[in-house]
């Protein structure tokens, strides 16, 4: 298991080879990238911000649940923090078992959870020059859909 909240770029390979096994016939790879638009609004980038130590440990935690729930599942999550451009990582999440369809599951509900429960919090910059941050309730909810 590896879980981190980073200041770089995200090396996906790494996180692969991090739950990499020979007992592993399947692997997944989630990547959340910053996008040129939301709700409507041309966005030029964002910021990410982070309560480190508590982050990490929720990330650890829902790193731990998963394993449990599919049933020994190999994973690694980083989350960026800082400031991030168009197509930039912002968070990704490998996940490794013996049979693809506990290690997809597990992906999907790793990102749900990181995105409900992981205090992570995104400002957009928008084309008119403005910022925003976004409200972690509403973005939990709409990735719950």
């Amino acid at each position: 298991m590896h879980v981190a909240i980073v200041s770089h770029p995200i090396d996906s390979a790494a996180l692969i080879a991090a739950v990499a096994s020979d007992s592993h016939g399947a692997t997944s790879l989630f990547l959340g990238t910053v996008r040129d638009i939301n709700d409507g609004r041309a966005v030029t980038g964002m910021d990410y911000t982070a309560y480190d130590a508590m982050a990490s440990r929720e990330l650890e935690k829902i790193a731990r649940e998963a394993a449990a729930k599919f049933d020994g599942v190999a994973i690694a999550v980083e989350h960026r923090v800082g400031a991030l451009a168009l197509g930039d990582v912002s968070v990704a999440v490998a996940a490794a078992h013996a049979h693809r369809r506990n290690a997809l599951d597990a992906t999907g509900w790793v990102i749900d959870e990181l995105k409900r429960r992981v205090p992570i919090w995104k400002r957009e910059h928008y084309t008119d020059g403005t910022r925003e941050w976004l409200d972690p309730s509403v973005m939990a909810r709409e990735a719950a859909t």
